[in-house]
C-alpha cells in the first residue's frame, strides 16, 4: 500500500549517507552542491516514477533507456532537421514514446509475452529506430532558450528541468494516494485475478502503465536534450538499471503490490547523493559501479528478508 512508513528505512539510510559524506568531504554539505545533486537526478527521477508504476503491477520495463534515446532523436529531427516549432517537436517526441510503450503493453497483454522479453525486444527496436533517424549521428543546434531553461536557476534555486521533475513527483504521489486508478495498480500487483474479479480492467490498465512509463522516459529525454543542448542515439544506455535500482532501493517490491513514489524519491536521492559524494571523494568510476551495485544487492536482500519474515 501507499505509505510513508515504507520509505522510513531508505530515508534513514539516506540521512546516514549524508552524514558520512559530510564528514568525508568539506564540499558535500553546501547549498550549491545540493542544487547540483537535484540537477543530476532529474532524468533518473522522472524515469523512476514510470518504473515505479510498472513494478507496482508486478511488471518490468527494460526499454526506458532506449525510449529516452528515441524521444531525443525524434525531438532533434523535428526541430533541427525539419525546422518545426519546439512545441510540435516535443509533442512528436512524447507521441513516439507513447507508441513504444503501447506496443510493449499490447505484447504483454494481448500476446501474453512476458514483460521481460517484450520490453527487452522494445529496448532493441527503439534503439535501432533512434539510430536510423540520423544514421547514428548526433543532432545539435537547438534554440538558445531551450538550453538556457536547463541552466538558469529561477529564484536562485529551480531550473526548468528540476521544476518539471518536482511536478512529476507531486502528481504521481497524489495519483497513487488519492485516485482510484492509482489504487488499482496496487490491486493488480497484489493479485491480478482478484483485481479482475473486483471490476478492474487489468489489460487496459497494464497497457496504460507501460504507456505512462514510456512517456515519462520520453519526457526525461526532452529534459536531457535541454541539458546537453544536443541529442545522440547512444544516450540512455543502462538507464533502465538505474531506474529499477532507485525503485527497489526506495522499498517498492519487485513482486508488485507494495511501495510508492515517496520511496522512489528517496531511492533516487540515495543514488544521486552516493554518486555525487563518491565523485567528491575521488573514487574512480569503476569502483563507483561496484559500490552502487552492492547497494542494490543489499536493498533487494533486505526486501527479501522482510517478505519472508
Amino acid at each position: 500500500m501507499v505509505s510513508i512508513r515504507g520509505a522510513t528505512g531508505p530515508l534513514i539510510g539516506l540521512l546516514l549517507l549524508c552524514v558520512f559524506l559530510s564528514i568525508a568531504t568539506d564540499s558535500f554539505l553546501s547549498f550549491r552542491n545540493f542544487l547540483n545533486i537535484l540537477d543530476q537526478i532529474t532524468v533518473l527521477g522522472i524515469m523512476a516514477v514510470g518504473m515505479t508504476f510498472v513494478i507496482l503491477i508486478g511488471g518490468i520495463d527494460l526499454s526506458v533507456g532506449s525510449v529516452l534515446a528515441l524521444s531525443m532523436m525524434v525531438l532533434g529531427y523535428l526541430n533541427v532537421e525539419a525546422g518545426m516549432p519546439m512545441a510540435i517537436a516535443i509533442s512528436g517526441a512524447l507521441l513516439a514514446s507513447a507508441v513504444a510503450g503501447a506496443v510493449s503493453g499490447l505484447l504483454i497483454t494481448a500476446f501474453r509475452i512476458p514483460a521481460f522479453i517484450a520490453t527487452l525486444a522494445m529496448m532493441s527496436i527503439a534503439r535501432g529506430v533512434a539510430n536510423m533517424i540520423t544514421n547514428g549521428s548526433q543532432i545539435i543546434g537547438f534554440p538558445a532558450w531551450f538550453n538556457m531553461g536547463a541552466i538558469i536557476r529561477y529564484g536562485g534555486f529551480l531550473t526548468m528541468t528540476v521544476a518539471v521533475m518536482l511536478i512529476v513527483f507531486t502528481v504521481a504521489t497524489l495519483y497513487l494516494r488519492y485516485r482510484e486508478g492509482g489504487r488499482s495498480l496496487y490491486a493488480i500487483g497484489g493479485n491480478p485475478e482478484v483485481a479482475r474479479l473486483a471490476g478492474i480492467n487489468v489489460q487496459r490498465t497494464t497497457v496504460l502503465v507501460y504507456v505512462a512509463s514510456a512517456v515519462l522516459s520520453g519526457l526525461a529525454g526532452v529534459l536531457l536534450a535541454a541539458r546537453l543542448d544536443a541529442v545522440q542515439p547512444s544516450s540512455g544506455v543502462a538507464y533502465e538499471l538505474d531506474a529499477i535500482a532507485a525503485v527497489v532501493i526506495g522499498g517498492t517490491s519487485l513482486s508488485g503490490g507494495t511501495g510508492g513514489v515517496v520511496g522512489t524519491i528517496v531511492g533516487v536521492l540515495i543514488i544521486g547523493v552516493l554518486r555525487n559524494g563518491l565523485n567528491l571523494i575521488g573514487v574512480s568510476p569503476f569502483l563507483q559501479a561496484v559500490i552502487i551495485g552492492s547497494v542494490i544487492v543489499l536493498a533487494v536482500a533486505v526486501e527479501t528478508i522482510k517478505r519472508r519474515s
